[in-house]
């Protein structure tokens, strides 16, 4: 494919991305974002969508997520919208897997049609990395995926082993077995957000902080986040 095509091709993406996001954002009244019962309709409209079609939703919402990851949109919004919509378990399944191919799309795309470039851009930043990367891509990766990242942002995680020249396969298992525990942590935040809301009459931050449903997924993660730390020092920091 000549660089001319694929400059189109890119253009068309990136301009797709702009109109997903502003249709996205068109529905969300902003003036109403610091009402509570706001968002008390919004969960009451939700929960009356989601129970009338529990398996049209579930299609909807992992496609939506497949759409949105590959437009290089955050993760965390959907992992908490996965938990107020089906949970903290069905959420965590189906944000698992649709996060997951989602990126592994959005991989696929950079590295068919930007690797040139991508390369250009990072693989000076990341030239050390990438022997001892292909030493073990899918346990390296994993553990990277595992570790939240490493405080990368989630748009070039999923991009980044375009250096690295990643098979697809281990690019997907390393990421779905990687992702689970901290999107378990995120979903359950999720779920708490949702039946607070449900169950609350007004917003009151002590009260949401001193909810289980809400302070115990919030310890879990600075656990997480501590022993992500310690992975990035013994497997990172140690080999490269």
């Amino acid at each position: 494919m000549n660089k001319k095509l694929k400059l189109f091709l890119g253009i068309i993406y990136i301009v797709i991305l702009f109109v997903f996001l502003y249709l996205i954002f068109s529905y969300i009244d902003i003036s109403k974002l610091d009402d509570f019962l706001y968002y008390k309709e919004l969960q009451v409209d939700l929960e009356k969508t989601v129970s009338k079609n529990l398996y049209h939703n579930i299609f909807l919402f992992f496609l939506f997520c497949i759409v949105w990851v590959t437009l290089l949109g955050f993760g965390s919004p959907l992992l908490l919208m996965s938990g107020i919509l089906f949970g903290k378990w069905l959420g965590t399944f189906i944000s698992v897997l649709s996060i997951s191919l989602g990126a592994l799309t959005l991989y696929a795309i950079a590295n068919f049609f930007f690797k040139d470039f991508l390369h250009e851009f990072l693989k000076n930043k990341f030239s050390k990395h990438i022997s001892f990367f292909q030493k073990n891509e899918f346990f390296y990766f994993f553990v990277f995926r595992l570790a939240g990242g490493l405080g990368i942002p989630f748009g070039l995680q999923n991009i980044l082993p375009v250096v690295f020249n990643m098979k697809k396969i281990n690019y997907f298992f390393a990421s779905f077995f990687g992702f689970i525990p901290i999107f378990f942590i995120w979903n359950t935040i999720g779920s708490g957000l949702e039946k607070y809301i449900k169950d609350s009459t007004s917003f009151n931050l002590i009260s949401l902080i001193t909810n289980k449903e809400i302070y115990l997924p919030i310890i879990m993660f600075a656990f997480f986040m501590i022993i992500s730390t310690l992975i990035k020092k013994k497997v990172f920091s140690k080999n490269i």
